[in-house]
């Protein structure tokens, strides 16, 4: 048996944070890594999928050079091996540079290739030997969520942890889930020339929950490719046909050439055997834990990442892995730690980002909301062709704070930014617009919206030539 101080499960985003401090601190501890080097967002994540989004819009772009009076846009083609050779060598560029900077300096004795399992309460086993450590942080990531019925279809199916392996597309691809993931990719692929067709379950997509905006977002899309919401899906071989992939939805079938299941992913939590070490999980499979601590229980066992499935967003992993290692090192003196404000963007053209809190959990009679469309006069937005979609914020009428925002515009990532800041700083909207504007930028959509707002939250507000300007002291 072996004794450590610390045991990290996982070299990705959470675990490699945890180490790092480890290391600067000198401490006696031992990273366990089992599957491939490389963070989720690195491997098969936001950088490849950006490297692919990249390429498509810059493809797509041909078709609206006729309007700008460039010609012979539709002679242009796409190499799609060459695509996706070049997000491979993205890939490993990220993947390669994340190992060389953590892992790669560490000695055996730091580093164990394997999968860990309890075996009691503080006793891990991993390849057949077992590591006794004193605090243990469980980092090891998750895998994508696919229905073992639709496994009938073998490598027609892919995940998003293999659609970049590929070495060419066919030419009809079924994207099954269109959260943020999904239709990020499925709009990629139709701009490169793939027939896509859009499933999702819910009535929604990217994680919108305003109205409106989920109306402009269908409408936008759909012209793209086709979009089916509000409806399961059942996927099979054809009959007829073993090469091709039938999917139905209701009364409905649809032949495609293979299937992108794009469903979320699930924690890797339940490969460690957590009953072993006294442990108990929910229905969801989740271990109790604090959020703000990152503790089990009351147990010198801490998660991070995407492991405990509360916010798995990169940012958010970094901040659960300092957690999580402070708590691990001053244990058992544990310190609760303030969230970050919620932020989230889909990489799709528009567009879409949510902030804080969200639309459907904050209606009701002490919120006021606004909904501002880009095609009202936004100059920047209209010479870019990009005067689509629009932003809605909302706030509470009594402290006259943002408690949330959910954008479908045009390089909506940067906006998201301003306003999470704003929620972070907890500033009233009064406050915001005394922020200056540039013009001509999207952001003066953003100031339209909060004068808007501004309007029905200060009712009493008389002159609104003074309003958005400060008193010299």
């Amino acid at each position: 048996m072996r004794k450590v101080k610390y045991a990290i499960i996982g070299a990705g985003t959470s675990g490699l944070t945890a180490m790092s401090y480890l290391q600067q601190l000198g401490e006696d501890f031992v990273l366990i890594q089992g599957g491939a080097y490389g963070t989720t967002c690195a491997r098969v994540g936001c950088m490849p999928s950006k490297a692919m989004i990249h390429a498509a819009n810059h493809y797509y772009q041909r078709n609206h050079f006729a309007e700008l009076g460039i010609e012979k846009g539709e002679q242009l083609n796409v190499d799609l091996p060459k695509v996706l050779q070049r997000i491979r060598q993205l890939r490993d560029r990220f993947t390669g540079g994340v190992k060389k900077n953590s892992t790669d300096g560490l000695s055996a004795e730091q580093l164990i290739e394997g999968f860990a399992q309890f075996v009691g309460p503080n006793q891990l086993e991993v390849n057949g030997e077992i590591i006794q450590a004193e605090r243990i942080i469980l980092a090891n990531g998750s895998r994508p969520v696919v229905p073992q019925a639709w496994q009938v279809i073998g490598d027609k199916l892919w995940t998003s942890d293999d659609i970049f392996e590929q070495t060419d597309l066919p030419k009809r691809i079924a994207v099954i889930g269109l959260g943020v993931i999904g239709l990020e990719l499925g709009q990629a692929l139709a701009r490169l020339g793939v027939e896509v067709t859009g499933i999702e379950m819910q009535n929604t997509l990217g994680g919108l929950t305003e109205p409106a905006l989920i109306e402009l977002a269908v409408a936008e899309f759909s012209k793209e490719f086709t979009v089916h919401l509000g409806q399961a899906a059942e996927v099979c071989l054809n009959p007829e046909n073993q090469e091709e992939v039938a999917i139905r939805l209701g009364d409905k079938t649809i032949y495609v050439d293979a299937v992108l299941a794009s469903l979320g992913r699930r924690s890797n939590i339940d490969n460690l055997n957590l009953a072993a070490a006294g442990i108990g999980v929910d229905a969801r499979g989740m271990p109790p834990f604090n959020v703000h601590t990152m503790q089990i229980m009351d147990r010198p066992i801490f998660i991070a990442g995407d492991a405990n499935g509360y916010r798995p967003i990169l940012h958010e992993a970094g901040d659960e892995g300092r957690m999580a290692v402070l708590n691990a090192v001053s244990y058992p003196q544990i310190q609760s730690f303030a969230r970050k404000v919620p932020l989230g963007v889909a990489f799709s053209d528009p567009q879409i980002a949510l902030i804080g809190q969200r639309y459907a959990d904050c209606v009701g009679e002490q919120t006021l909301s606004v909904t501002f469309p880009l095609s009202c006069a936004n100059g920047r937005a209209i010479v870019m062709g990009q005067d689509k979609g629009a932003i809605c914020l909302f706030a509470d009428k009594q402290s006259k704070k943002l408690l949330g925002a959910e954008l479908f515009m045009a390089d909506a990532e940067h906006l998201a930014h301003g306003l999470a800041w704003m929620l972070q700083q907890q500033m009233t909207v009064a406050q915001w617009l005394r922020m200056p504007f540039y013009h001509p930028v999207l952001e003066e959509a953003l100031q339209s919206a909060l004068r808007q707002l501004a309007r029905q939250l200060y009712p009493e507000q008389s002159n609104w030539l003074a309003a958005e300007l400060s008193p010299l002291e």
